[in-house]
């Protein structure tokens, strides 16, 4: 029988289908903002979901540790939550979007700048802090880029 943290830490389930897990569940959240467009006017309901998913995310991931290893592929809910940081705050056109998800899953792929430091965190701390940190890089770079462009 299927566990409510493993339902989290799948995002659903979506880590049961192998390879590519990771960014098909950023891409599903990407498809949530780009028909949910309204989502980029509401503050606190993004702050309180970010944290919320960022709280079970790593709860979850340190207790299915025990059955499927540290960072298992089947644990997505880390690029749900990185994908949510980037896109927080945005407005949610299909450019912004497609940057959003473009930038977080090089920073998720290629791990600068600490993220790769932060993954090897115990537990589910280490699963979750990587993809926020890659997250919080791709938010930056996003602001950058709407800046300049």
């Amino acid at each position: 029988m299927i566990k409510f943290y493993q339902v989290v830490a799948t995002a659903g389930g979506i880590g049961y289908i192998g390879k590519g897990g990771g960014t098909v569940a950023a891409a599903a959240w990407c498809i949530v903002c780009f028909f949910a467009p309204a989502i980029e006017n509401m503050f606190l309901w993004q702050v309180f979901v970010i944290s919320t998913v960022c709280v079970l995310g790593t709860w979850s991931a340190g207790k299915v540790e025990a059955q499927w290893g540290h960072d298992s592929s089947r644990v997505v809910i880390d690029e749900v939550a990185g994908m949510m940081i980037a896109l927080a705050f945005v407005k949610l056109t299909a450019v912004n979007i497609i940057a959003g998800l473009i930038l977080f899953r090089f920073f998720d792929i290629v791990k600068p700048l600490y993220i790769r430091k932060a993954e090897q965190l115990p537990g589910g701390w280490g699963v979750m802090a990587d993809d926020v940190l890659a997250g919080i890089y791709a938010r930056a770079l996003l602001a950058l880029l709407q800046l300049f462009l």
